[in-house]
């Protein structure tokens, strides 16, 4: 994943929409959620190394997790596919924190954007998988 130095953080008014279960959708604004992979909703394709799980309950777990809920968003800068990279907060918790503790991410430690996520949830973020 890319960064770039510095981190902008704002609330959003907007309303937002759930893509996966870890990428989410405000307005044109797709944004990935850095720290964490969640299973794919569709199947894995061919050459890539996805990460095991129901990607529909990982999705359903997200939806949970934002529905209703103020969201705050920490920008790091864009990946190769053109997505906001960030940390999301939804009502003040970590949603990467929050689907480690459901059990709908790995934890990715060379996407964790300066160590956010295992200095919000440091017992959550020790659970990591192997990534290319």
């Amino acid at each position: 994943m890319l960064i770039t130095p510095t981190a902008t953080a704002i609330a959003l008014t907007i309303a937002c929409t759930v893509t996966d279960g870890d990428t989410i959708r405000c307005g044109d604004e797709r944004i990935r959620i850095t720290g964490i992979d969640a299973p794919e909703t569709r199947a894995c394709r061919a050459g890539r190394q996805c990460v095991p799980g129901d990607g529909q309950a990982s999705k359903r777990a997200l939806e949970q997790i934002v529905s209703g809920a103020q969201l705050s968003i920490t920008r790091f800068g864009r990946d190769r596919y053109g997505r906001t990279l960030a940390v999301v907060y939804a009502d003040g918790v970590n949603i990467a924190c929050a689907q480690l503790a459901a059990g709908q991410a790995f934890y990715i430690a060379r996407w964790d954007d300066d160590g956010v996520v295992a200095n919000d949830c440091p017992t959550l973020a020790t659970t990591t998988i192997a990534r290319n």
